[in-house]
């Protein structure tokens, strides 16, 4: 079983760095996380968690947490990032095998890890093996239907279609919150250099061209999950 590359973050982790901290600078994925299934005290799973970006923020109140990650140089990344805190573990592995036990884990997070619903099946079935009675998962992924980003995602990747994601994840028993997080660059150059890490060239090059400033309106569903 071979994992589904992500040429953005795989290729440029530096450029991705950027985009993370430019993401949601008003916290608001995470404040919805924090109503919907708080992670305090609790043991907190981060699928594909890239270069470890968001593994010191569980860890801040988590009692452990686990990040689990296919793709080994970014693997060694998030262990370099996380390797003075304690509470934290980088596990190399992927969402259809989770190299936890079963029953171990209170909250999963999966951000952009899970490719918009179909086909992310075998690693929902992992996620009803790891996470406890009580627990909560959740997923963030792009809102292709609103937001000035959605409507560049809509032109630059038009195969995914909005309403097969939601039919996708409603059937599977999840529910969802539309946040507008937005992005919020420090420059110029820097958005330039992850809009064109995000789109197919002549997509970016459009959405560059139609767009001033360094920040940009971007809608996103965080779809989520009882146990």
């Amino acid at each position: 079983m071979r994992a589904r590359p992500s040429p953005n973050i795989w290729n440029t982790p530096e450029l991705y760095e950027l985009e993370n901290r430019a993401a949601d600078p008003h916290g608001r994925i995470t404040a919805a996380m924090r109503e919907l299934g708080d992670w305090s005290g609790r043991t907190v799973l981060d699928v594909g968690c890239g270069t470890g970006f968001h593994l010191p923020l569980w860890a801040e109140s988590a009692a452990q947490v686990v990040g689990v990650e296919p793709h080994p140089p970014l693997v060694s990344l998030a262990k370099r990032r996380t390797k003075r805190l304690g509470n934290v573990t980088v596990l190399t592995g992927m969402a259809e095998s989770l190299p936890v036990p079963d029953a171990s884990v209170d909250v999963v997070h999966a951000r952009w890890a899970y490719f918009f619903g179909p086909g992310a099946e075998p690693g929902l079935r992992e996620l009803d093996r790891v996470v406890r009675r009580g627990g909560t998962a959740f997923v963030i992924d792009n809102d292709p239907t609103r937001s000035t980003f959605g409507g560049w995602f809509r032109r630059g990747f038009p195969e995914v279609d909005p309403d097969a994601v939601e039919r996708f994840w409603s059937m599977h028993g999840w529910q969802r919150r539309p946040i507008d997080m937005g992005w919020s660059f420090a420059t110029r150059e820097d958005l330039e250099s992850v809009v064109r890490i995000e789109l197919p060239p002549e997509a970016a090059e459009e959405a560059l061209a139609s767009h001033a400033g360094t920040e940009v309106d971007y809608a996103v569903n965080l779809w989520w999950r009882g146990f």
